[in-house]
């Protein structure tokens, strides 16, 4: 073969090899440098929303939505920089966002279910809330899922669609709630003092609210005499320290009267409310 055929062939892929190692170069430098903008920008972003004081929930969505948007202008761009026409990949985008949508409708359903969350707001970060089944304080209000703290310090994630078809309620919206309890009553029980005792003692519970006034009302009638329910209201906070309380009145109430009159006294029914 020609010497100088093959300096050309030489020449050529050394041409060819130079510039698809400048490419690549250019695209590892592309990538951390824009890698590195986009935690900045993400991050002067999230501190003047905090400043502007924007609720939390909506933070953390629209932060989410801004990192996602930036690092598909980032692949964007890096294959732009290999010489792949843009047009092309939106195209094979729009492709592959059908394939995808049809795989994992689930998750996009959780991703819909989100935005609906955010827009319509039927919950906020830090509220007391049930949803999904699950009852807990709302840490977080992802893309997808929502995460939640129960009672008893669990970490609970749940899926944005189930969370948005199902029942939610919410117990911080309003400024209290109700404590319900209830007592069995014997059939020779003086039913209006013991509704006075009551009354008298449950009024003084720690954060058992004046306005509402508890109530101590006949609920049903039974073999075993009459049922009393009683009913205290105290803000969320205090829920389950006024549910005891309670509890522990009615009992102390029930050993005193029946001390006094043995025939004449409660009988304590445990009802979790």
């Amino acid at each position: 073969m020609d010497p100088a055929v093959i300096t050309n062939i030489l020449t050529a892929n050394l041409n060819l090899l130079s510039g698809v190692l400048l490419k690549v170069v250019g695209a590892i430098i592309l990538w951390f440098v824009g890698r590195k903008l986009i935690s900045i920008s993400v991050a002067l972003t999230s501190k003047a929303m905090r400043v502007q004081k924007i609720d939390p929930t909506l933070i953390t969505y629209l932060i989410s939505s801004l990192d996602v948007l930036l690092n598909i202008i980032l692949v964007i761009a890096l294959l732009g920089l290999f010489g792949i026409e843009t047009t092309s990949f939106a195209a094979l985008l729009a492709a592959a966002g059908v394939a995808i949508g049809a795989a994992w409708s689930g998750l996009l359903a959780n991703f819909a279910a989100g935005a609906f969350l955010i827009i319509l707001r039927p919950f906020q970060v830090g509220e007391f809330v049930s949803i999904g089944g699950i009852t807990g304080t709302v840490q977080e209000i992802g893309l997808f899922v929502t995460t939640i703290n129960t009672p008893d310090n669990i970490r609970t994630i749940v899926g944005n669609n189930r969370v948005f078809s199902e029942d939610i309620k919410n117990y911080s919206v309003n400024a209290y709630r109700r404590v319900e309890l209830s007592a069995q009553l014997d059939h020779s029980t003086n039913v209006p003092e013991v509704k006075r005792v009551l009354l008298e003692r449950l009024a003084n519970v720690p954060n058992v609210l004046a306005n509402p006034q508890p109530q101590v009302e006949i609920m049903e009638f039974n073999d075993m005499g009459l049922i009393l329910t009683i009913r205290l209201f105290c803000g969320n906070d205090h829920y389950w320290q006024v549910y005891f309380d309670g509890n522990r009145i009615i009992a102390e109430t029930n050993t005193e009267m029946a001390l006094n009159t043995p025939q004449k006294h409660l009988l304590i029914k445990q009802d979790h409310p």
